[in-house]
């Protein structure tokens, strides 16, 4: 691209846009994000950005509406302002658990904000670690779909010795693979019936944790049942010590509570969400930043480079 890189955020997530910038070692664009009395949202980009390679870092955490239509109007605006090329860099994409239908008359969630997106004037996203992979073909734009597991690997291999890597249930087994292939430890998987949205039942493990630290691996942890009957499972059948590490902390409803009161000796989470409320009510969570990688494959996009070598 031949236009000059400039980064803005939305109210999202702005630590983590700044942090980006350190590692970039360039300044954010100036751009104002308010709201009127009455609540509507109100955009204005600060910067010349004709012909420019513009990044906007926008996850869509909660409030998810607010922050999918904030970043809506901003590539609007950006789209207006006759912008080069617009990417979204959103690390943590809202809705993305609606990605089919599962009853008659539903929509397909995560397909209409992929409409919204591109209908506001998106050309590129990037995202990381998505609750599933086929919301890539819902974009007719490119989709950089970065993972998080680099980052949080290097962190893990310190507590590797000894231990086995967990799936809380059979969808997450590629993921816990992988992890566990390259950590060179084993692997278990939680048998879970899921009765409610929101409440899972741990029933059973398949595979060996006794005396072992169990290491839970899965994308998010939003209110933390599924995690805390893992976890009681996992002792139950003779853990020495529970860990757990995901991708997006969304943390909603009690997962505070729920993750204080359990056994977990360690939660790790990356800052795809912005974590510094709820690190100061969860001292069991450890946060590992993902701004390395994001710039590294903003860097990588905009000089046309190729973003999968990041994983290799």
């Amino acid at each position: 691209m031949t236009g000059t890189l400039k980064i803005l955020t939305g109210t999202a997530n702005p630590a983590l846009a700044a942090a980006i910038c350190n590692h970039l070692g360039c300044k954010l664009s100036p751009a104002l994000c308010d709201t009127f009395s009455d609540g509507e949202i109100r955009i204005e980009i600060g910067d010349n950005v004709r012909g420019d390679d513009v990044f906007v870092i926008q996850p869509t955490c909660a409030p998810v509406n607010f922050n999918i239509m904030q970043l809506c109007l901003m590539l609007d605006a950006l789209k207006r302002a006759s912008v080069g090329r617009v990417t979204a860099v959103v690390p943590y994409y809202g809705y993305s658990r609606q990605d089919r239908k599962v009853t008659p008359r539903a929509p397909i969630s995560a397909k209409a904000v992929a409409d919204f997106f591109e209908a506001a004037g998106l050309d590129r996203l990037v995202t990381v670690d998505l609750h599933a992979g086929q919301i890539q073909a819902y974009f007719n734009r490119p989709v950089d779909n970065l993972f998080a597991q680099p980052v949080l690997l290097e962190y893990l291999r310190s507590w590797s010795s000894d231990a086995v890597i967990v799936s809380p249930d059979a969808g997450g087994v590629e993921r816990a693979r992988s992890f566990a292939k390259r950590l060179g430890i084993g692997l278990a998987i939680i048998d879970k019936r899921r009765d409610k949205p929101n409440q899972a039942s741990a029933m059973h493990v398949i595979g060996d944790v006794e005396g072992k630290t169990a290491i839970v691996i899965d994308d998010m942890i939003d209110t933390a049942g599924t995690l805390v009957a893992a976890g009681r499972v996992l002792l139950e059948h003779g853990a020495e010590k529970i860990m757990a590490c995901a991708t997006h902390a969304v943390l909603s409803g009690p997962a505070i509570e729920r993750i204080n009161a359990s056994d977990f000796c360690q939660v790790i989470v990356t800052d795809t969400i912005p974590t510094e409320e709820k690190t100061k009510n969860c001292p069991k969570l450890k946060v590992i930043s993902v701004a390395g990688l994001l710039a590294k494959s903003i860097h990588n996009i905009h000089t046309e480079s190729s973003v999968s070598v990041l994983f290799l």
